[in-house]
């Protein structure tokens, strides 16, 4: 490998994206010979390329400084810390992201954010080559085509950056990784460099908050969108706002937030955030089955749709008007149990009731989806009652949050190697034998079962589609447990019940407004 080769490809590929100006070429050029410590450097011409992504490129660098005692360990952790840098050395400063941003946002607002997505996928920041690594498919289900993705982008921390970790003395700074004060931090064992990542600060509800994109995207344009505080989610008529708001500003994406209670919320509730981005799930396509009108709130579309999940949809032309209903629905709700179908909304003094919401905008009209969660665990059920059950951790036991309410299951890595074992004992029953000895297939075997019995000509041509569809089907089931009305006659019952109750509520509540 010659390095000066590799140097000016990279410095090819930045000015093809756009990362830099050909007037900073001989500036990034140095930046560069002085991260990998050249004494001396020779300009080599190269043939233009055609290259989505940079991995190659820095592939190569990285292999280049482990060999020359640049990089401490050839593993994922200490890669990423120094293809971060690599990368950083060719980005523009934040200032000027932000004003690019702004002067496209004040011409065409989906211009700005492809400026910025494209710059987040150029350099790197988007990991476009490991997300290409994930398996995807769609299932069609009883509430339409699912979307299943099977993780395999984020690297596996190896032993040797786990020990090390250890080691390294605990910091505050930044606070989570979702603190703004990531952009341009270089990194640590045990938090992970952020030199290439640039946000954009907006006013959401006369706060600051920022938009970034997902390193590891699960949908097109996958965005985060955070607070500048470092505060706890909590969902509450400020989060419709704001929700509502941000699809006012960003009409082509849409926006939600995970749930602010444990078992029902996300990974990170100690910091307050919503994802969004270009995508229309499933769940969006939901139609109609049940609605209401409440006296007050004439000009709002208030129906339950039909999706595995309990899901309240409003709909109208005015924000603020959607939001204040919103919260009416968000207070009956945590306030509201029925004992018949196993909804408590307090233990005690715990509350187990919250709403993960999701918004869009259709034209003129915002819409709001509200849907009801409940966290309450029982003996039979000590990992959440309204969560898949035990019977379907074979391949799905994590939390449900945002992603995977509106269709989207994001599945462990160990599937991968796990089906390909199922696949290989199904085409040939002399291997059946793994079901039963190996660790890791036992957990699969009633399921396995229930395949061999439901096909009856299971071959090469058609264990792939069978497969994808059975695991399609799992998490259908897994949705539908975490469902507070399910679609059984009582579920359908309570549903009515509920929403004539809410009805009440909310209208005695407006009368006592006025």
């Amino acid at each position: 490998m010659n390095i000066y080769v590799e140097f000016e490809r990279l410095i090819n590929f930045g000015l093809k994206h756009k990362l830099f100006e050909k007037e900073d070429v001989t500036y990034m050029r140095n930046s560069l010979i002085e991260l990998f410590k050249l004494d001396e450097y020779i300009i080599e011409k190269i043939e233009a390329e055609e290259l989505e992504n940079a991995t190659s490129i820095l592939d190569n660098l990285l292999d280049y400084a482990y060999k020359k005692g640049l990089l401490e360990s050839n593993t994922p952790v200490y890669r990423d810390l120094l293809d971060t840098k690599i990368m950083s050395l060719l980005m523009p400063r934040p200032s000027q992201v932000i004003n690019n941003f702004n002067l496209l946002y004040n011409i065409n607002k989906k211009a700005a954010t492809d400026y910025l997505y494209d710059l987040s996928k150029s350099c790197d920041y988007v990991r476009t080559s490991r997300i290409a690594q994930n398996i995807t498919w769609k299932t069609n289900t009883n509430y339409g085509h699912i979307d299943i993705t099977i993780n395999l982008s984020k690297p596996e921390k190896d032993p040797k950056a786990i020990a090390a970790a250890r080691s390294v003395v605990s910091a505050s700074y930044p606070k989570c990784l979702l603190c703004k004060e990531n952009v341009g931090y270089t990194g640590r064992l045990n938090h992970p460099a952020r030199q290439n990542l640039r946000i954009v600060p907006f006013s959401l509800a006369n706060e600051e908050w920022n938009l970034q994109y997902s390193p590891y995207s699960y949908y097109n344009e996958h965005c985060i969108i955070l607070s500048s505080e470092h505060v706890p989610m909590v969902i509450s008529k400020a989060t419709f706002d704001r929700n509502l708001e941000f699809v006012e500003k960003f009409p082509h994406y849409f926006i939600g937030s995970n749930a602010d209670l444990p078992i029902v919320g996300g990974s990170i509730l100690t910091h307050d955030h919503y994802q969004g981005g270009r995508y229309e799930f499933a769940m969006a396509k939901a139609k109609d089955v049940y609605e209401i009108k409440i006296q007050g709130y004439e000009d709002i579309k208030i129906s339950i749709v039909k999706w595995p999940l309990s899901v309240i949809r409003i709909s109208g032309a005015d924000r603020q008007i959607l939001s204040e209903l919103g919260e009416k629905i968000l207070n009956h709700w945590r306030n509201y149990s029925d004992e018949i179908v196993g909804i408590f909304s307090h233990s005690n003094e715990i509350p187990h009731n919250t709403i993960t919401p999701i918004a869009r905008k259709r034209e003129k009209n915002y819409e709001l989806d509200l849907v009801l969660r409940n966290n309450r665990c029982d003996e039979q059920h000590p990992d959440g009652i309204f969560h898949p059950h035990k019977e379907l951790h074979h391949i799905k036991k994590e939390n449900i949050g945002l992603i995977e309410v509106l269709g989207l299951a994001v599945l462990p890595a160990r599937l991968k190697d796990e089906l390909a074992d199922i696949k290989e004992c199904l085409l040939d029953e002399s291997k059946e034998y793994k079901m039963l000895e190996e660790a890791s297939l036992i957990q699969y075997l009633d399921w396995y079962n229930e395949i061999k019995l439901k096909y009856n000509n299971i071959n090469k041509d058609n264990i792939d589609s069978i497969i994808e569809d059975e695991v399609g089907f799992v998490f259908e089931k897994v949705l539908e447990h975490c469902g507070v009305f399910k679609w059984n006659e009582d579920g359908k019952k309570a549903m009515k019940n509920y929403m004539e109750s809410l009805k009440t509520c909310v209208e005695e509540v407006k009368t006592y407004e006025m």
